[in-house]
């Protein structure tokens, strides 16, 4: 038969099953081999190392931050850590068994980890899994060996726990040591606040005017006028002192009503009353005086005030040899009806705090026949009585509610009449004697405070008195403000190098540094 020419044939059908089982093939071999290879990789004793989900490997950040990479369950630089800390429990428990060898070996592999971690900060770039899987490997490979030993989970748990104590201990230890040393430098004297004191005092010796001047100031009609407001420091630190009075007059609106009564020990008398008479307040009355004036306070007070005397009012020093115990004028705050007999209304204020309103509303403040106006501080449960006093006691637990809500020193307003009338000093030196064994409280005036003014507080509203600044960073900006007074009580005293930097701007700002003085030794 004749075939047809080609333009009128069939066009021939495409037969796609050849390449269609030709990829088929290729793919079957392929995964076949990739099988090979991953079966291999897993039957071989080197772990498999986590790796990184695709998405993560498509994220780019310009600088690495290996604290997020530590705390990532994806990341190699986690793996590694995870692995080294694992390490470090062998390494000690190596040495323990004497088994040096291993110690240096599990040593070697976690310094190189720890070169890694370093490398991956410098360069700003995540650990890749070529760089961490030879040191997870040779770490798991050593952990392995250790089994030998018989480094079992249960001795691992064993030893980790007894050296988890043993830093407790050392934590605790170091916690304590540091609320000592914490103490003392907020209990210490400043180079240059004691630099001030030395020109000031120097000034007196110098300046026969100055000591003439001082002579004549004494026994003021201002200083027992009950028409005027009146309030009483007891403080060492001239620099400070002079902040309380100087803001306290900066805002108010007739400061020449005011007179401060400034109680000072003897070695600080001279420099006190010096800079207090070279400067003016804004017209008020500073009255300062040495305790060596206060001749009343003598052994015949109380079996406690002759502990205070022979600790160091006699030899000129205010610190007293119990460590349990605060300076002798601290205490004197319970002794304001003495020191001021012929006053009927004063305003405590402590060396510590700022002045920020005018004061003078405050002596208007109706008592309701208490002895003590104070800004309660239970806001927080650590604030009530039982957190200061020993209700174990009897004495104690008989008498008090331990729920009672504490309240804070540092700006008070008493009634001297109510005072004397409910003997709130003899009941200090009371609850003094019972606590003669520091088994009631263990140190400072607040607690005392609380047992001899209890039942005699009317509590102040709380922008009276802001605390707080000498230890916390987190008070409301808009709660200082609105304080009156605010308080830098706690260890990081404003004229410290230790103090809060946000708060210090508050306290500096009533200090005149353009005085000699000030610019030779503060500004330093």
């Amino acid at each position: 038969m004749r075939r047809r020419a080609p333009e009128y044939r069939r066009p021939s059908r495409r037969r796609l099953s050849y390449w269609i089982c030709l990829f088929l093939g290729i793919s079957i071999a392929a995964g076949l081999v990739l099988f090979f290879f991953q079966h291999h990789h897993e039957d071989g004793f080197e772990p498999h190392v986590r790796k990184k989900i695709v998405a993560d490997k498509e994220i780019h950040h310009e600088t690495l931050n290996l604290s997020q990479e530590l705390f990532s369950v994806t990341s190699f630089a986690r793996q590694l850590a995870d692995q080294m800390t694992l390490a470090k429990a062998y390494v000690i428990i190596a040495k323990e068994h004497n088994n040096l060898q291993l110690a240096w070996e599990f040593s070697l592999q976690i310094r190189n980890g720890q070169r890694l971690l370093s490398q991956a900060a410098e360069r700003g770039k995540a650990i890749s899994l070529e760089e961490a899987n030879p040191i997870i490997s040779q770490l798991a490979q050593l952990i392995y060996n250790a089994q030998d030993y018989h480094y079992d989970i249960s001795t691992i748990i064993t030893t980790l726990k007894s050296h988890i104590h043993a830093l407790e201990e050392r934590a605790h230890l170091a916690t304590m040591q540091s609320a000592e040393f914490g103490q003392l430098a907020a209990e210490s004297i400043p180079k240059s606040l004691h630099c001030f004191n030395i020109k000031l005092t120097e000034e007196w010796f110098r300046n026969s005017s100055i000591r003439k001047s001082s002579e004549d100031g004494k026994n003021l009609p201002r200083h027992v006028d009950n028409n005027l407001y009146h309030f009483c420091l007891f403080s060492d630190n001239v620099l400070a002192t002079s902040v309380v009075v100087n803001s306290t007059v900066s805002n108010a609106e007739h400061p020449q009503q005011f007179v401060f009564h400034v109680v000072t020990d003897e070695v600080n008398y001279r420099a006190m009353t010096t800079w207090f008479l070279r400067n003016d307040f804004r017209g008020c009355t500073v009255e300062v005086r040495s305790t060596k004036e206060l001749v009343w306070l003598n052994t015949s007070l109380s079996p406690f005030t002759e502990q205070l005397i022979r600790a160091g009012y006699q030899t000129g020093e205010t610190t007293l040899q119990d460590p349990n115990s605060s300076s002798l004028l601290n205490h004197l705050r319970f002794y304001i009806p003495q020191i001021l007999p012929q006053l009927e209304k004063v305003v405590f204020l402590d060396d510590d705090v700022v002045v920020q309103k005018d004061l003078t509303p405050l002596f208007s403040v109706e008592l309701h026949e208490n002895v003590i106006g104070a800004v309660e501080t239970c806001l927080e449960a650590y604030h009530r009585f039982y957190k200061y006093l020993n209700f174990s006691n009897s004495i104690i637990s008989s008498k008090f509610d331990p729920q009672a809500c504490g309240w804070a020193f540092g700006m008070n307003i008493f009634d001297l009449i109510a005072w004397r009338k409910a003997n709130v000093t003899s009941k200090y030196h009371y609850w003094q004697e019972q606590n003669a064994d520091h088994m009631l409280w263990k140190k400072g005036t607040l607690a005392p405070g609380l047992l001899a003014f209890y039942g005699l507080i009317e509590p102040l509203d709380r922008r009276w008195h802001v605390l707080g600044l000498g230890y916390d960073w987190e008070i409301d900006d808009r709660l200082i403000h609105s304080a009156a007074v605010v308080h830098f009580n706690g260890n990081m005293k404003p004229w410290l190098k230790l103090a809060i930097s946000k708060y210090k701007h508050l306290w500096e700002q009533y200090i005149d540094f353009s005085h000699p003085s000030v610019r030779d030794c503060i500004m330093q």
